[in-house]
């Protein structure tokens, strides 16, 4: 049972949402995360830190199983997610930003590049529909 306005709104826009704004809005999470999961470092809150680490590191682990192995890009994909749980974890272990800021920047790239993706896409289907 959903009780808060905004907990049905964000339901709702996911229901309602493309698979490209559904993947825009999974990188959103995990780059909100891994900010929050740095704050935690900052001010020696390990347990902020912990959570929110393990919060991106669900939603990179998800974004592995949805790949289609069909295509050739899946491999290259899987592998950089793979090395950017394997920041999250450093990150999360020895509570050191390095590794998250390096994450971080990877999912902020990969956050534009999709983002810039769903604008070509309309377009697309537009021109050869």
């Amino acid at each position: 049972m959903i009780n808060s306005p905004y907990e049905k709104y964000r339901q709702s826009s996911v229901k309602t949402s493309t698979p490209s704004q559904l993947l825009i809005m999974l990188f959103d999470g995990a780059i909100r995360f891994v900010r929050a999961g740095m704050e935690g470092i900052d001010s020696i809150d390990y347990q902020k830190t912990n959570i929110n680490m393990g919060k991106a590191q669900t939603i990179v682990s998800e974004l592995m199983s949805t790949l289609d192995p069909t295509y050739d890009i899946s491999k290259s994909l899987y592998d950089l997610y793979e090395y950017i749980n394997h920041l999250l974890i450093q990150a999360n272990v020895k509570k050191d930003k390095v590794p998250a800021e390096e994450a971080l920047q990877y999912l902020t790239e990969f956050r534009l590049t999709w983002l810039e993706a769903s604008k070509l896409a309309p377009a697309h289907e537009k021109a050869h529909g």
